[in-house]
């Protein structure tokens, strides 16, 4: 029996595109997703011997301004110690001045994001659903009660990702987190227009701009429609959202108890509950917590 080499030829080998300043993590040209101003790559930990997700950020879709892209390299910086099972995982960041590019390297989820595993999994129990929306309310509890507190500002079904064989989901892509003091209040307007709260509008707002934001994304997750499409500008959806109009998808959910768990989700902010209030709502009665330590940092 003669010995077979499990090493290729040279011409064979999966080449990396490039590699990072300190050699552990190496990129493939494989893309994994790409949105306005980032793209990601399927990567490798060398090290661990695990893949993971290169993000890489344009810096010239941001500003010339030194001082706006001093503030977003320190922003993810600081998004790189967070650690919560139900939050995608920071490994490691760096600025690379040659290509004027913001490099981060995060763990990487299997089956994608939500809003695809969605379209491709027609047929999902509203338990199913449950227990998708406790854990990026167990996310939100985790992000909003740290000091200080960190708001998402994007959360949508297209960045909150899962683990389709575990039905483990996390919530990812901070690129617009805003990390704010004492007070609570943020300003500035970013967002995705169809789940923006209508006080981000007004750019006053707290932690439960993520709970209206929320609410959307599991309209979204029941009706496979992402809320406001019957708008065909974003003018439109501002109008809707400011005067207090739902999406029409909202009168096609059928179930009552999920209809009204929506309607407290999408409420005015001081009628809003926070993350906390609504993982002990009667809604997750039946949705036991696999493992009591899922809550805590990993």
């Amino acid at each position: 029996m003669t010995c077979e080499s499990l090493n290729p030829p040279e011409g064979d080998k999966e080449p990396f595109e490039e590699v990072d300043p300190t050699g552990r993590f190496g990129r493939y040209p494989d893309l994994l997703g790409a949105g306005a101003v980032k793209k990601v790559y399927r990567a490798f930990d060398q090290e661990e011997g695990i893949e993971v997700a290169w993000n890489q950020v344009k810096l010239r879709n941001f500003s010339q301004d030194p001082s706006v892209i001093d503030r977003l390299v320190k922003e993810v910086q600081l998004l790189s110690d967070l650690r919560n099972n139900f939050i995608i995982t920071l490994y490691h960041v760096w600025r690379d001045v040659e290509h004027n590019t913001l490099n981060f390297i995060t763990e990487i989820c299997t089956s994608g994001n939500l809003r695809d595993y969605r379209k491709r999994h027609r047929h999902v129990s509203i338990r199913a659903l449950k227990k998708w929306s406790k854990q990026v309310l167990k996310g939100l509890d985790y992000l909003h009660t740290l000091e200080p507190c960190v708001i998402h500002r994007d959360l949508n079904c297209s960045n909150i990702f899962i683990n389709g064989n575990v039905g483990e989901v996390k919530i990812g892509d901070f690129g617009l987190a805003a990390i704010v003091g004492k007070s609570h209040v943020a300003h500035s307007i970013l967002g995705t227009p169809e789940y923006m709260a209508p006080e981000l509008y007004e750019e006053d707002y707290t932690e439960v701009v993520d709970i209206y934001s929320f609410g959307m994304c599991l309209l979204e997750m029941v009706t496979m429609e992402i809320p406001y499409c019957e708008c065909d500008s974003v003018a439109k959806i501002y109008k809707k959202v400011t005067s207090g109009i739902k999406p029409e998808s909202f009168d096609k959910v059928n179930d009552p108890e999920v209809k009204e768990f929506i309607d407290k989700c999408i409420a005015k902010p001081r009628e809003r509950p926070s993350a906390s209030e609504l993982l002990k709502d009667p809604f997750f009665a039946e949705i036991d917590d696999d493992d009591d330590n899922n809550n805590s940092s990993s």
